[in-house]
């Protein structure tokens, strides 16, 4: 992007913002329309005993043993979150992608891939604590397959932080944290491709169409998560936290017990097992991130006209 009138580059700018903010609007609205899914892969990766079925089957199933409603359970938690976590990642990219285009204007795949790396770091270590929170109430009432899974009891936000760092110790709210650093690969890939497509979609100066933002959105999040899956299944288990660790603490007993629930998922159900749940996920992410990037183009663009600052989206 061309700089406003000269205005200095740095963290703080108007436009970083614009962008930080359609961002978390984008994703707001997007997993609002499509949470259900996202209730459906969720308990298929935590309750091993939940027989992998079609997605419309399991959310059939959850709306029946536990109400229309439950497949909204946590809903507030997950859309704070997302919202909160969207917003440190479109402002960290963008805030890079600002200052580095100063001493060097070319886009390429392996800038675009290292700055979704640092944004996804900054983003993890700095939000996990609340995907931690949301987890647990997200899965708050639900009636579980195995019976190893207890139940838990949080009123609310507050409550569940509270009970969190009194029972369990502030470290917990970090929870899934190693594979959540590695899993920034699921994002800085997303945005790798998606930048690289919609550069190849605009040339020329080739005005990109929604149904194309939407499209390449979609392309670009079903690479990333099915590249990604597994870890994303060890991610949910360690965060509703009924994980019992055992051995040594610290990066090695967390790499232990990343590899442990990787293996342990394959002895019992095979290579099959790691993918649990995906086709829910892949029906959840990519439909929500097509959305999130059409809803983020549409509100910059019209930010951008409104106050008169007369730029291109293009990235």
């Amino acid at each position: 992007m061309s700089d406003n009138g000269g205005a200095p580059v740095g963290l703080l700018s108007y436009e970083t913002l614009v962008h930080a903010v359609a961002g978390a609007m984008g994703s707001v609205t997007a997993m609002s329309v499509f949470f259900p899914l996202d209730t459906a892969r969720i308990r298929l990766q935590v309750d091993e005993n939940r027989k992998s079925k079609s997605t419309p089957i399991i959310l059939a199933e959850i709306a029946k043993e536990e109400g229309i409603l439950s497949l909204y359970r946590g809903w507030f938690p997950v859309i704070s979150s997302l919202c909160c976590s969207n917003f440190v990642y479109f402002y960290t990219f963008n805030s890079l992608k600002r200052a580095w285009s100063q001493g060097d204007a070319r886009a390429r795949p392996s800038k675009d891939l290292l700055m979704g790396c640092i944004s996804g770091v900054v983003n993890v270590l700095l939000t996990t604590p609340m995907w931690v929170v949301n987890t647990r109430l997200k899965l708050q009432g639900a009636k579980f397959r195995s019976e190893d899974l207890q139940q838990t009891h949080y009123k609310g936000i507050l409550d569940a932080f509270s009970q969190i760092v009194s029972r369990e110790g502030v470290a917990s709210l970090w929870n899934g944290v190693l594979p959540s650093l590695v899993l920034v690969l699921n994002p800085a890939v997303q945005f790798m491709f998606y930048e690289a497509m919609k550069r190849r979609a605009g040339r020329g100066g080739r005005k990109i169409s929604s149904v194309e933002i939407f499209l390449i959105g979609a392309v670009a999040k079903a690479i990333a998560t099915t590249a990604t899956y597994p870890l994303q299944t060890v991610q949910a288990i360690l965060r509703f936290g009924q994980y019992k660790t055992e051995g040594k603490s610290g990066l090695v007993g967390s790499l232990r017990n990343v590899v442990y629930l990787l293996m342990d998922r394959i002895r019992r159900h095979g290579v099959v097992g790691l993918y649990k749940g995906l086709e829910a996920k892949l029906l959840q992410t990519v439909l929500t991130a097509a959305l999130m990037f059409v809803v983020y183009e549409k509100i910059a663009a019209a930010t951008f006209r409104v106050m008169g600052i007369n730029r291109k989206l293009k990235r």
